[in-house]
């Protein structure tokens, strides 16, 4: 079954139009369609990477354009780490990977005060390594297994 979005009944649910402002600001973009444009082609990409309640939950944070862009395809079966996510956002959209990084990071730090702090640190540990910093946030390293 697809995940699809349920309503935020949180009262203070995000319109799509001020995410857009947000993601304008951060991104420092000249108009709101380029900021549209960053929006749809990170949330498709994220996801095509996120699964399970995660995917499910974080869709129910964001508006619902953002959501149903979210939930549009069917995750992939090969998880790409963060340098990996962004390297196939530039050749799916045709852009350099340094704009594919820039967009990534405008629009994830959003989705991140979005989801807030319990539901992004689910979310990392779902995704391979690497994500943290996209989401504007600090990449600690995991503790290896001791070597018997």
């Amino acid at each position: 079954m697809y995940d699809q979005p349920r309503a935020n009944p949180s009262g203070t649910a995000m319109t799509f139009d001020r995410m857009l402002e947000r993601v304008r600001y951060e991104g420092a973009y000249p108009t709101r369609e380029r900021a549209a444009e960053a929006v749809h082609h990170v949330l498709a990409a994220l996801g095509r990477q996120l699964t399970g309640d995660e995917r499910a939950d974080l869709a129910q944070c964001l508006p619902i354009e953002a959501a149903l862009t979210l939930t549009a395809r069917i995750p992939t079966t090969e998880h790409l780490t963060g340098w990996g996510f962004v390297k196939d956002l530039a050749s799916r959209t045709g852009a350099t990977p340094a704009t594919a990084r820039w967009d990534t990071g405008a629009v994830l730090t959003v989705v991140a005060r979005l989801a807030g702090p319990d539901l992004l640190a689910r979310v990392l540990r779902r995704l391979p390594g690497g994500y943290a910093l996209l989401f504007g946030q600090a990449e600690l390293r995991r503790p290896e297994p001791a070597a018997a």
